[in-house]
């Protein structure tokens, strides 16, 4: 099992390199770069904005690992760029130095990967703080809400699924069945709401604070009140992710176990006297979790860095899911490509522990006999 961990302990890196190399010639052909968002945001305001920008412009506002930008390869030219007519080229080429695409694509490229290699991933154009910073600012809140409602989802969707299958067909059977459906059709970011309109003083009930992690006095809380406090402003988030995200993992929980006790080892299992509990726990649980724990990685990455965006969104809550959205609008590319970098870094090693969970549940799955 060892030599398997360290042949995809070497694959990561390649495969980080594929990713970035792939998302980083995509957005070449992409229109609407930094530069032309910043001649945009220039000719929108007033005539003294020129001046103002180029005094202000003493540094490198690209950073390391910068993406590129369409048509943004050579000095300035007026006619490169759509919003640019009336500027002068020099400021334009100026402009195209700031954000480092002043230089040939290949030479940006290159000096992106030497600087990811030492997790130098550059700094932000509009922010002027650095990437890495930004990432560790807003992961609490990612995680948080991510880890949080993942737990809860696996914790509730299991033995859900487990009784479903144990008792299909029943009563039982049916009204959670209408419950997970309800669950399944409801989005998140609509139960949010309602939420809000509920329990958060929208309409009704003020029990839940709107906004942010914490309160603003946190600090001066005793740890007791630190973590009522925490919790406190989770609840609504998190309880508006899970109810959209335990429908499906109940209902693949429910199939795996009933494909596994109609099977033959499960009937002789029973014929030798087993209890119904060592049956269940002892033999089909080992087989019929193995689908479930595949998809352990997928779920948590969604839940820390997409499923999570517009929940940051409603309840005020500045996480990644928010920074990567609004990098992508403002064409913020070391924040892009930052962020692609970490979470691609973070769903690898999510899918080597999802196979290491594997081999915890059923031993007799070896991965070291296999090609990777």
């Amino acid at each position: 099992m060892l030599s398997y961990i360290v042949r995809r302990l070497f694959l990561i890196p390649l495969t980080l390199l594929g990713i970035i190399t792939i998302n980083f010639f995509i957005v070449q052909i992409a229109p609407g770069g930094p530069v032309e968002q910043m001649l945009a945001q220039i000719q929108g305001t007033d005539v003294d904005a020129t001046a103002r920008f180029s005094s202000s412009s003493g540094g490198d506002v690209g950073g390391g690992g910068g993406g590129g930008g369409s048509g943004a390869t050579g000095g300035g030219g007026s006619s490169k760029y759509q919003g640019a007519r009336g500027l002068d080229p020099a400021f334009i080429a100026d402009l195209e130095k700031q954000f480092g695409f002043d230089k040939p694509i290949h030479e940006r490229y290159l000096t992106m990967l030497v600087d990811y290699a030492s997790f130098d991933l550059g700094e932000s154009y509009y922010r002027s703080t650095g990437v890495l910073a930004l990432i560790f600012e807003k992961m609490p809140v990612s995680v948080s809400l991510g880890v949080w409602s993942t737990l809860i989802i696996y914790l509730v969707s299991i033995p859900l699924g487990i009784a479903k299958a144990v008792r299909d067909g029943s009563r039982f059977d049916m009204v959670t069945s209408w419950a997970v459906i309800i669950g399944y059709a409801v989005p998140g970011f609509l139960f949010a709401i309602l939420l809000i309109v509920l329990f958060a003083g929208g309409r009704y009930f003020d029990l839940f604070p709107l906004r942010g992690l914490v309160s603003d006095n946190w600090e001066d809380l005793t740890w007791g009140q630190q973590i009522a406090d925490y919790a406190w402003h989770l609840t609504l988030p998190v309880t508006a992710m899970v109810i959209g995200g335990f429908a499906s993992l109940t209902m693949l929980t429910k199939n795996s176990f009933l494909e596994e006790i109609n099977k033959q080892y499960v009937i002789t299992a029973r014929a030798k006297g087993l209890t119904e509990r060592r049956v269940l726990y002892g033999h089909v649980f080992r087989n019929a979790m193995l689908l479930v724990v595949a998809g352990f990685p997928a779920a948590l990455v969604s839940m820390l860095f997409t499923g999570s965006l517009l929940i940051e969104v409603i309840f005020s809550l500045d996480g990644l899911g928010l920074l990567g959205f609004e990098a992508v609008i403002n064409r913020d590319y070391p924040v892009m490509f930052g962020t692609l970098y970490v979470f691609g870094l973070l769903g690898l090693v999510l899918n080597l522990i999802s196979d290491l969970t594997y081999h915890v549940i059923d031993p007799r799955i070896d991965f070291e006999s296999r090609e990777v």
